[in-house]
């Protein structure tokens, strides 16, 4: 089972968010296609097919394909809905850092990347999806969770959260030692992997191995349609825009981070009062390392 992208006729608000997570999957051409008229806001409404096309230098046709890849019939039907999320959406928090800004500026810029990420993540995010995923890994015999550099510290955050209400999990976040983790595995157990870019190759060889043992094979990415998607039995998407100083990861983080706390609280859930009581054991046998 996949998290399957699917575009509907009235999306309102989560009509950008699902394209750029759409625009993953196509072409760079075809990406910077569907950017551009993403980022005409209203003034889509008064451009036609030939216009885009001579723009971006491409065909009409291929802005056509890139409309069909979308959901749509054609480019009408995909600048109606453009016209009509840009006057939904709002404000845009996400802008592009400059070198020249003063620091009070960038802070603001930085913070409000992260809380564009949070919201575009919440929009596309399905909750049946993740209470599925709470209840396999509660039933699950063992959980092992990777993740490889800035995916490894949410590895061992997650271990973290989980050991904390008495889930028996295992971290692994060196290259070798995961996809060996991985081929051990079984049809009773669960593998969580953090990648952002979907393209790191001991990540994908971990759950290609996991996935021929049977076990059950999660990924949380900032591409959906990466090439761990074919070993993935469920792919959670964060959805966030970087600049060129701190790329997508800085604010993808934080909306993985959220989605790591949700799907904490909802396996809480399954045992609250076990979960309180161990999370107060935890607590209570490290107080004494504090000074």
């Amino acid at each position: 089972m996949k998290d399957e992208i699917v575009i509907s006729d009235n999306l309102g608000e989560q009509l950008g968010p699902r394209l750029r997570l759409l625009m993953k999957g196509m072409s760079d051409t075809e990406a910077r296609i569907l950017q551009y008229c993403l980022d005409l806001g209203e003034k889509i409404s008064s451009m036609n097919i030939n216009e885009i096309a001579s723009h971006c230098a491409v065909s009409s046709a291929l802005v056509v394909k890139v409309a069909k890849k979308c959901g749509y019939l054609g480019f009408r039907e995909l600048r109606n809905a453009l016209r009509d999320y840009a006057n939904v959406k709002g404000e845009e928090l996400h802008q592009e850092l400059n070198p020249n800004d003063d620091p009070a500026i960038v802070v603001r810029k930085v913070f409000m990347t992260a809380i564009k990420a949070l919201q575009d993540t919440l929009l596309v995010l399905d909750p049946t999806i993740l209470k599925r995923i709470a209840d396999l890994l509660v039933s699950a015999k063992r959980v092992l969770i990777i993740g490889v550099g800035g995916s490894g510290a949410l590895a061992l955050d997650a271990y973290h959260k989980f050991l904390r209400i008495g889930i028996d999990t295992k971290v692994c976040t060196d290259s070798h030692l995961m996809v060996m983790e991985a081929c051990l595995l079984k049809t009773s157990d669960m593998i969580i992997a953090f990648s952002h870019s979907g393209r790191t190759r001991a990540i994908f060889e971990a759950l290609k191995a996991a996935k021929l043992q049977g076990a059950i094979t999660v990924s949380i990415t900032n591409d959906p349609e990466s090439k761990i998607k074919a070993n993935s039995d469920f792919i959670i998407s964060s959805v966030a825009m970087g600049s060129p100083i701190t790329g997508e990861n800085a604010a993808a983080r934080i909306a993985q981070l959220n989605i790591l706390d949700s799907l904490f609280v909802l396996v809480a859930q399954h045992d609250y009062e076990r979960s309180l009581k161990n999370l107060s054991k935890t607590i209570d046998v490290v107080a004494p390392l504090r000074i």
